[in-house]
């Protein structure tokens, strides 16, 4: 019995025989070719083939994460068509006369340097994308692929590392979790692995793959990053007896749908979703979430190729007030930038993008942008309850120069006769160290406050929650970001003003009690948290 330890990203438990995930990757040989146009040919049937494939991952990734993540693939394809890219491969071809498998490979290798070199995180993801469909374009002139095991049986695929689409690809019906050698928890793979339900441990460590071979005997636990490879029977049975308690636990939630999220004492708190887009609508429904605490509205510019308009904008809100069928719905106004980025804002290159010029900083000094949303979101509020969230905030002045351009917007509304809902709810997040401390200033200005602790514990700790070295480094319960957030939730108290979480420590069930005793009036998670949340919250006694 051998033990080992990753990082879960999935929490559940799986037991089953391993399928060590082969690579049938070509030796790429640099040949001399003769006919140059024929290796032209060669090299555009292999794209033609190669965006057909990832045509149809695509297509599965939307019915099973839905359209947000499902989107890397769309980028893909748009990479398969990159200029710089397919110049690079054909002038190789032409100058050199080597063969296209070499072509790409080299090109591959150059471009996957130059942007993990970049200081950009969002840029620095853009390696691993760019290795994943020159990997297929090779596989495609080679005819090679990944090798699948012939066993219809289940079992627990183990890799040095997955990408996107041979995560998507693998076979939900026959996977029952996968394990990596390397790999970043916030990597496309591992969000995917959430959004697909599978039970995942990553960065397990290169002499894991020296230790497993097909069909070993193996437990993953996600909950804990724990993996045994070739348990003993009592080991086994424990494991056994834990995964079918996680069973029941969930069949246990489901008869909390419907009920209220009261603690034993009577204390009330707010259970919400954080959603993506529209296409997450259905997910807060049927987990019975009592509203939305995020809506991510950037998914709107980073779907189009150009600036979204007031009517697009518009349609999209109002569908998801419409859907929410009253229910309360907190929309983010634009936050890109940093790890966000779309190529028609045109925003220069930063050497510390954490740090610059993202979010409500580009709609205070890009009005035409901000004035397009703000009129799109108050001409929904007509449709729904709808709550306006402002991210990134440092100061009183922006609360106050956000709230003028507000009033500006709700007066040209009322002049032109469109209706609105006065009683739309104004707020602001609090992810910033000098947001939560001039808390006491803020609070008065706003109907509520919102904790991004992603953020918050970035800023308050100096760690990039983008650079996979530093996650030991961020605790997320230091007690300086506790103090933060308790001190927020005083101050608006105080003022009047109600408080959320939405970021990810609302759903670490660890800090339930605690969030509830600092007086947090609501909690915003990913909807599959929120039936786990509300049995949390009505088993807490917080006068015991």
């Amino acid at each position: 019995m051998i033990k080992f330890k990753g990082k879960g990203v999935y929490g559940a438990i799986a037991i089953g025989d391993v399928s060590v995930f082969k690579r049938q990757d070509a030796q790429v040989r640099r040949t001399h070719v003769e006919d140059i146009q024929a290796e032209f040919k060669r090299f555009e049937a292999a794209k033609e083939v190669a965006t057909q494939q990832l045509s149809q991952i695509y297509e599965k990734a939307l019915k099973e994460v839905g359209e947000t993540h499902a989107q890397i693939f769309e980028v893909h394809m748009m990479m398969l068509e990159d200029d710089d890219y397919n110049e690079s491969i054909a002038n190789l071809i032409e100058t050199q006369s080597v063969n296209a498998e070499y072509a790409v490979a080299s090109t591959a290798d150059n471009f996957a340097a130059m942007f993990a070199a970049m200081d950009d995180t969002y840029m620095q993801a853009r390696a691993a994308d760019v290795k994943d469909i020159s990997n297929r374009l090779i596989a495609c002139l080679t005819n090679a692929g990944s090798a699948s095991n012939d066993s219809s049986d289940k079992m627990i695929v183990c890799a040095d590392d997955l990408a996107p689409s041979e995560t998507v690809s693998l076979d939900k019906e026959r996977v029952l979790a996968f394990v990596t050698a390397f790999g970043s928890s916030n990597s496309h793979t591992a969000i995917l692995a959430r959004n697909m339900n599978i039970p995942a441990v990553i960065s397990v460590g290169e002499e894991f793959l020296k230790s497993v071979k097909d069909g070993d005997r193996i437990i993953v636990d996600g909950h804990t990053g724990d993996i045994i490879v070739s348990p003993d029977a009592d080991t086994e049975a424990k494991y056994a007896k834990k995964q079918a308690e996680d069973k029941r636990k969930k069949e246990l939630l489901q008869e909390l749908k419907g009920k209220d999220n009261v603690t034993l004492d009577g204390a009330r708190v707010n259970i919400y979703a954080n959603i993506g887009g529209v296409d997450g609508i259905g997910a807060v429904l049927a987990n019975d979430a009592g509203g939305i605490g995020l809506f991510r509205s950037e998914f709107l510019y980073l779907e189009s190729e150009d600036y979204p308009t007031e009517e697009q904008q518009f349609l999209a809100y109002r569908k998801v007030l419409e859907s929410m069928a009253g229910k309360t719905v907190i929309i983010r106004t634009l936050d890109i930038g940093a790890d966000k980025q779309i190529d028609y804002f045109k925003l220069d290159k930063e050497e510390n993008p954490a740090l610059g010029f993202r979010a409500i900083r580009i709609c205070l000094t890009r009005p035409e942008i901000f004035r397009t949303q703000l009129r799109a979101l108050y001409r929904a509020s007509a449709y729904g309850k709808l709550g306006i969230m402002f991210p990134m905030i440092t100061s009183v002045s922006e609360v106050e120069q956000i709230l003028a351009i507000c009033e500006g917007i709700k007066a040209e509304l009322k002049g032109e006769g469109i209706p609105y809902d006065e009683k739309t709810e104004v707020g602001i997040m609090i992810e910033t160290p000098a947001a939560a401390v001039i808390s006491d200033k803020l609070a008065p200005l706003v109907d509520f406050f919102s904790v991004g602790t992603n953020d918050l514990t970035q800023y308050t700790l100096a760690c990039d929650r983008q650079n996979a070295k530093l996650e030991p480094f961020c605790d997320t319960h230091h007690e300086a970001v506790l103090r933060l957030i308790e001190m927020s939730a005083q101050n608006a108290h105080k003022h009047g003003a109600w408080i959320g979480i939405c970021g990810e420590l609302a759903a670490d069930l660890t800090l339930t009690e605690t969030f509830l005793r600092m007086g947090i009036d609501e909690l915003s998670v990913s909807a599959p948290f929120v039936l786990p949340l509300r049995d949390t919250v009505r088993k807490l006694d917080l006068k015991a």
